[in-house]
């Protein structure tokens, strides 16, 4: 039986050099011409992502975004040989993609506990601005109109995250959303700094159901949820903290289309003024949970393509597992996620406000049936 053409909004989370496992999941999805992507909300390497695809997109449609995507990594990977943190010999011996044995990376990660990036960079240097700049035209993604777009930043002084729409991307917006504070300055715009979107919202998901006429949401994870065991370490403490404070805003927002599922069940909420929004997540499982925070920081070749192949195999089985799938059912249990071991770890609280604009939370209808 012929298979009928399908939408899925896409949300990409961030995580430094791990974004090349996304890079893989994009390169296989838009191989596939029985599925189209009507929606795209990214967060730091996933906003990088989406706006590289976006570029390529409007330039030579799905076979101009996957050059693109291959082009924007490899000017990553040729600038980083030209970096002071690397894997030590060690590292490279023992076949680990880590950087827990660099010299240079622990001194750098040192540094950064005591002087800010103001000082330790006074120039504000950034090698990744300078690739984005080179590799994306800024023009082409606001002229993109085969999917709306949605990139997020985390607003220094509110603590609240902004969400950008296609109109509004620009480089300033990309790198704000990639903002790690202790090793860039806070980015800019219109007067307001600036931090990673992952703070608040990695990758938010309301703008879907606001402004994108598709159900689906196709998560793709590259920060895990769930760790057994508890750290022992300095560096495995500092490493799961980080895991647990940016799905933070992921799992809240996960929990409120949960709840109004419920709600929509019982007959308790009006079908034709509640979307019930389906759920999907493609995520590195295993491959990416055994390697360490410290290899979002190795950008080299060959663990880039690496992980670019561990994504596009993932996208390649959950298609074969889940393309019937798409527009009939989540498939992702996410009540027996909040029912079992997630919610006793993390209580989660009612959804937050989400955008800086107040006419947007007023107006946002995700955020006035989720509050």
């Amino acid at each position: 039986m012929a298979q009928t053409k399908k939408q899925i909004n896409l949300a990409l989370q961030g995580g430094g050099s791990h974004g090349a496992f996304t890079w893989g999941v994009l390169d296989r999805l838009l191989e596939e011409d029985k599925l189209d992507i009507a929606a795209i909300s990214g967060t730091s390497a996933g906003a990088m992502n989406t706006a590289v695809l976006a570029d390529g997109m409007a330039q030579g449609g799905r076979a101009g975004a996957r050059e693109k995507l291959d082009s924007f990594w490899r000017a990553v990977a040729q600038a980083a040989v030209f970096s002071s943190i690397q894997r030590s010999w060690l590292d490279m011996f023992m076949g680990n993609w880590d950087l827990d044995m660099s010299p240079s990376y622990h001194f750098f990660s040192t540094m950064t506990r005591f002087w800010s990036p103001e000082q330790l960079n006074p120039l504000n240097i950034n090698p990744l601005r300078d690739i984005l700049d080179n590799h994306v035209d800024f023009e082409n993604v606001v002229r993109c109109t085969q999917m709306q777009l949605f990139i997020s930043a985390t607003n220094v002084e509110t603590g609240r995250v902004r969400v950008f729409n296609r109109q509004e991307i620009s480089s300033d917006v990309v790198m704000a959303s990639a903002c790690l504070p202790f090793l860039y300055p806070a980015v800019e715009i219109e007067g307001v700094p600036y931090w990673d979107g992952g703070y608040a919202g990695n990758p938010p998901l309301f703008p879907f159901s606001t402004w994108s006429n598709c159900n689906d949401i196709l998560i793709v994870q590259i920060n895990p949820i769930e760790r057994e065991g508890t750290p022992s370490t300095a560096h495995d403490i500092h490493n799961r903290i980080n895991e647990i404070t940016f799905n933070q805003s992921l799992l809240k927002e996960l929990r409120a289309i949960d709840f109004v599922h419920r709600l929509l069940e019982e007959g308790r909420l009006d079908s034709e003024q509640y979307r019930d929004m389906k759920v999907h997540i493609i995520h590195g499982a295993e491959e990416l949970k055994a390697l360490g925070a410290s290899s979002k920081m190795n950008a080299e070749w060959r663990f880039l393509i690496h992980l670019r192949d561990i994504g596009r195999q993932t996208a390649d089985d959950w298609l074969t597992a889940h393309f019937d799938d798409i527009g009939e059912r989540s498939t992702i249990d996410l009540r027996a996620m909040f029912d079992g071991i997630l919610n006793k770890l993390t209580p989660l609280q009612d959804n937050p406000v989400h955008d800086e604009t107040e006419k947007a939370d007023r107006s946002d209808p995700y955020h006035r049936k989720m509050v």
